[in-house]
């Protein structure tokens, strides 16, 4: 029986994109609007450009005003179809040198250049499906984009600058010995994509414009300035365009990065990690620890008591010491405890009467300490979640804990009147010392008749027959006595073990009342917590994920 092969795992890269995904879809709401829309742009981006031509490397020249990068453009292709003229700006739109044009004319249509050249130049010797390196053919294609200015007084020039910056596979920043260090050049557009160094060569053109001796000190400046601009490890080339000094050189760097074959996956790599900071930013990579159970039975305890739970068990007791009376008190006078109302029945929490589903308890209301105690708990417990967590997730977290807070009366409530609080239920020596009660009752009643019809024998001057002693003492006298002095203490004894038994019955009330305020508790609050901080640890998760 043949085995199934199990699925190829995805690429690096590809996965690096689902985690980004991942992130940016359990951010949502919690990050930073900006970082929210920059990782989708990446995502929207590395879409369109997989699904493109994999053979080609794009190469962008980016340059300022006068820095020679239309002329550096030319040197390295071999020919002059890039404008290079004093008046400024002179490239107004993306112009494209294309070797092995198979595939490419979609990659240019969705990087919107629409002056395109096949090349035969120094690069591909005239191939059509490579382009030489070292000597040897190189398979795949390679285009190279001539850009206007990116710092050009036209808005329309720098946007798609802007526009094609996020889009090239390799940037090669063309900077002059006059404005390499200008503060603008660096801190708009060179520092934004220092993450990107992987897929950056910066060029120093027009060094035949420097004194002799001078190239070495601009070079160690400029490697200064990129290592502040977080680019200390990019490679920098000394070239001048007008002589044709270093563009060998130029022309190799370029050919050795697109011969790799590996610039756009390093490039989309690039783009995945600076979007996972962003997302990061503000929003910490450090794992929440849950609730604890300690947490969790402050939280149950302060609702019951906001809900009601100690007027319950209260009622709890006082309703079975009632029951006791009336079932095992003496006779003669246990009647009088029926005067006094079932506290349970007044609260609706009578078993027999109320059905959950449909009914809600007699509690009063919540008050305004009440309603400030639930809130309180519920906030403590948020605060204590979400301890450590940055403030994005602080306030998601609290916003998870009070998602429920206008039902959260009610469904305490009804969970009060849903719980078996024991209601309407005696105990099994009830009926027992109500027996006894009334064996008690009806001795003494035997022995007051028995006594009355001697005593009205007497009065009416009759014999009186005798009656049998028992220790000298009359029996009908013994048992009228006995039968209410064994009610009396009977009634006392029990009346002790009632109140005992009462109090176990409301403790055992109040033990099922705090579970079911807290399995409500759970449910409505600490479910919800920590729904929130898993979906911030997977955030976390998913963020280390992107930055691989």
């Amino acid at each position: 029986m043949s085995r199934r092969a199990a699925p190829a795992a995805p690429s690096p890269i590809v996965a690096r994109l689902e985690a980004l995904e991942r992130a940016r879809e359990l951010g949502e709401g919690r990050v930073s609007e900006a970082a929210h829309t920059r990782a989708l742009a990446v995502l929207e981006r590395a879409s369109a450009r997989r699904s493109l031509s994999a053979e080609h490397t794009v190469v962008g020249f980016f340059g300022a005003t006068g820095s020679g990068k239309s002329t550096l453009f030319n040197a390295v292709t071999g020919e002059r179809w890039a404008r290079a003229a004093a008046t400024r700006p002179t490239t107004a739109a993306p112009l494209a040198a294309v070797w092995g044009p198979a595939g490419s004319a979609e990659l240019l249509d969705w990087l919107e250049v629409a002056e395109r050249h096949e090349l035969g130049g120094p690069l591909s010797e005239g191939r059509k499906t490579g382009w030489l390196r070292g000597g040897r053919e190189e398979p795949g294609g390679l285009i190279l984009l001539d850009l206007p200015d990116f710092d050009s007084t036209a808005l329309e020039h720098r946007d798609i600058v802007r526009r094609l910056s996020g889009q090239v596979d390799v940037l090669v920043w063309v900077l002059d010995p006059q404005k390499y260090a200008d503060a603008a050049v660096h801190d708009d557009f060179i520092r934004p994509l220092s993450s990107h160094g992987a897929v950056t060569l910066v060029v120093l053109n027009q060094i035949d414009l420097l004194p002799a001796g001078s190239v070495e000190p601009v070079m160690d400046s400029l490697r200064r300035i990129l290592a502040d601009d977080g680019l200390g490890e990019v490679r920098i080339l000394p070239a001048s365009a007008a002589t044709g000094s270093g563009v060998d050189e130029v022309r190799a760097a370029i050919a050795g990065i697109a011969g790799e074959r590996s610039a756009t996956t390093r490039r989309l790599a690039a783009d995945v990690a600076d979007a996972a900071a962003q997302l990061a930013a503000g929003t910490g990579t450090t794992a929440l620890e849950p609730p604890g159970r300690d947490a969790e039975r402050r939280l149950a305890t302060h609702l019951a008591q906001a809900a009601g739970v100690d007027t319950v068990v209260s009622a709890v007791e006082r309703s079975y010491r009632i029951g006791a009376r009336g079932r095992t008190g003496w006779p003669v006078t246990r009647w009088l405890g029926r005067l006094r109302p079932d506290p349970l029945r007044r609260l609706n929490l009578r078993s027999e009467d109320v059905n959950p589903a449909v009914n809600r308890t007699s509690l009063p209301p919540p008050g305004a300490a009440q309603r400030a105690q639930s809130d309180g708990a519920v906030r403590a417990f948020a605060d204590q979640a979400s301890a450590g967590a940055p403030e994005a997730w602080r306030g998601s977290i609290r916003r998870a804990a009070r998602g429920s807070a206008d039902t959260l009366p009610d469904d305490l409530d009804q969970a009060i009147a849903g719980t078996d609080i024991g209601a309407g239920r005696g105990s099994w020596w009830w009926p027992v010392v109500g027996v006894v009660q009334w064996i008690a009752l009806a001795c003494a009643l035997v022995g007051a008749g028995w006594l009355g019809f001697l005593f009205v024998l007497g009065y009416l001057q009759l014999e009186v027959p005798a009656v049998p002693l028992v220790e000298g003492l009359p029996v009908p006298t013994l048992m009228l006595g006995g039968g209410v002095l064994l009610g009396v203490v009977l009634g006392l004894a029990t009346g002790l073990v009632a109140r005992l038994a009462a109090k176990a019955r409301a403790a055992a009330a109040r033990r099922r009342l705090t579970s079911a305020v807290a399995a409500v508790a759970r449910r409505r609050v600490v479910d919800p917590v920590a729904a929130e901080i898993g979906r911030h640890n997977d955030f976390v998760r998913a963020l280390a994920d992107a930055r691989g």
